[in-house]
This record gives structure tokens, C-alpha cells and sequence, in this order.
């Protein structure tokens, strides 16, 4: 399980950084589209809003991949859940043949 865990998380982490360059790529390509000319002071600005955009960009990564985790985490404890009650299910049967048995060999004992 580890080791689709890490193949998860590879795959996990490529997927956030494929959005993350799409959106970084966006917000460039909108600025650019604006035609907004850039002398010192507007080229500072448009410098700050970049990096607060890659900040939220990282920030929704972040979260994502938080809610990711416990996305897994849920998984495997309903799997956990779900093999638990399989077994039980398997031995409830099992119990049940058995007495199934077990009454008609004491049905049969009684016959003759």
C-alpha cells in the first residue's frame, strides 16, 4: 500500500502543479491582454500582485492537497471498515452452515 500511496502522492503533486502553471499562466496572460503599460511604479505593482496571486495559487495547492490527505485517510478507514465487516459477514455464514449442519445430522440420528 505504500508504495501506491507514494505513486498517489507523485501523481497527486503533478496534477496541483500542472494547475498551478495553468493559473499562473492566466493571470499573466490576462495582465498582458489588459495592454497596461509598465513604467517603474505600475511594473512594482503589477511585480506585488503577481506574487500575491502565486501566493494564493500556493495557498489553494496547500489546501487541496490537505483535502486530498484526508480524502485518503477517509478511504482507507471505510476500507478498513468494509474488510471488517466482509470478515464478519464470512463468519456469520460460516456459523450459520455449521448449525445447518449440525440439525440435520441430529434430525437425521432422530430418524432412525
Amino acid at each position: 500500500m505504500d508504495r501506491d500511496s507514494h505513486g498517489e502522492d507523485t501523481l497527486s503533486t503533478l496534477v496541483l502543479e500542472n494547475i498551478k502553471n495553468k493559473l499562473i499562466h492566466a493571470f499573466r496572460a490576462t495582465a498582458e491582454s489588459r495592454g497596461e503599460r509598465q513604467d517603474c511604479s505600475v511594473g512594482r505593482s503589477q511585480e506585488a500582485d503577481e506574487e500575491l496571486r502565486r501566493a494564493q495559487i500556493d495557498g489553494a495547492i496547500t489546501w487541496l492537497r490537505s483535502e486530498l490527505m484526508e480524502m485518503r485517510t477517509q478511504d482507507l478507514q471505510l476500507a478498513q471498515t468494509l474488510l471488517g465487516l466482509s470478515s464478519e459477514i464470512q463468519r456469520l455464514r460460516r456459523e450459520k452452515a455449521f448449525s445447518l449442519l449440525l440439525s440435520t445430522l441430529r434430525g437425521s440420528r432422530h430418524e432412525t
